[in-house]
């Protein structure tokens, strides 16, 4: 940086905070560093007794905060986001629609592992809504070398880190299993559960069957939905290991690839997850946890399936830290360690 008088400050750039302080009133920074000195800046900056001004001194290799922080943007930002204007070095990223948020972490890991820039988020995976922010970023130095831009690009491949796919309102198909609820003998009370978190997404329940424990009815009520048009199919109950329990042999039967049956999650370790036919469509198993549980493993996995990420078994795997639900007598999910892992 170099000193020079205020009045030849017109196009430089600010290495520090200005204050003002008129008492009574304001105590704060009437420019902040950064600032791109205006001609009308001139009077207000004498007026705070500032004759002299330390300005950045433009090199050859070398950017300042701001320019950095648009290149550190441009590799985080990818569809359904928008920024905030630059200031001091930082961008902060605001989701354009309701959806779920996907975060390329080996990236993220990347870039800040360099130095001098700085990346954070919310976790990856769960749900957002329109106008959240879901990222921050800066440039931590005054002026940054363009090669610490470029190795970022580099580390990358150019972004971006983080992107929002929007929900799509599905249609959902829901075998619900066990000749204790096909006989009448007790009362279905896992519907009723489904159809309130069906509805937080906007998706239509277009069918319902009920079954005993034969795996050959499952299967054809499974196939009925299907062809009815289901988009997501959710079988409730029968997933134990009991001998009355075969859920899981029903599904598997429909020729459906099983991606999983079970996880590293409590509650929930009995969970299925199934894609079916060409366009891929979820069968579900979800055990009798989910139907008196405030949240169980089917939260970490809805937000994704009605979002159309595929959901592989290694991003089942991964969910063992993080995984174990603490019950909690005031549940705050999501704003609570469940579900997030390394």
């Amino acid at each position: 940086m170099k000193l020079i008088d205020t009045r030849d400050a017109v196009g430089h750039v600010l290495c520090h905070d200005i204050t003002q302080i008129i008492p009574g009133v304001t105590k704060d920074a009437v420019f902040r560093k950064g600032h791109v000195v205006r001609e009308e800046d001139i009077p207000v900056l004498l007026s705070v007794g500032k004759e002299h001004l330390y300005v950045w001194e433009q090199q050859e290799g070398m950017l300042h905060e701001n320019e950095g922080a648009e290149i550190l943007r441009s590799l985080c930002q990818g569809e359904n986001l928008n920024p905030t204007p630059v200031k001091e070095g930082k961008i902060e990223l605001v989701a354009d629609c309701d959806g779920v948020l996907l975060v390329d972490r080996a990236k993220l890991r990347a870039v800040n592992s360099l130095g001098e820039l700085m990346i954070a988020s919310r976790h990856g995976n769960f749900p957002v809504s329109k106008g959240d922010k879901v990222a921050g970023t800066r440039v931590i130095p005054l002026v940054i070398a363009q090669e610490k831009l470029d190795r970022a690009r580099e580390v990358t491949g150019g972004g971006p880190i983080f992107r929002v796919l929007p929900f799509h309102p599905k249609r959902v198909g829901l075998v619900v299993t066990g000749s204790e609820v096909y006989y009448g003998r007790i009362e279905d009370k896992f519907t009723p559960v489904l159809e309130a978190k069906m509805a937080e997404y906007g998706a239509e329940i277009i069918g319902r069957e009920v079954t005993n424990d034969e795996a050959e009815m499952t299967t054809e009520a499974i196939f009925r939905l299907l062809e009815a048009g289901a988009e997501m199919v959710l079988c409730t109950g029968g997933m134990s290991v009991d001998p009355d329990d075969r859920t899981p042999l029903a599904i598997r039967n429909t020729g459906a690839e099983i991606v999983t049956y079970g996880a590293p999650v409590l509650p929930g370790a009995m969970f299925l997850l199934a894609y079916w036919g060409e366009r891929r469509i979820p069968i579900v198993g979800l055990p009798g946890c989910v139907m008196y549980a405030k949240r169980t493993i089917f939260d970490l996995v809805l937000p994704r399936l009605m979002a159309d990420v595929p959901v592989r078994r290694a991003d089942l795997d991964g969910l063992g830290e993080g995984g174990l639900c603490l019950n909690c007598p005031t549940c705050t999910f999501p704003n609570c360690g469940f579900g997030k892992g390394s």
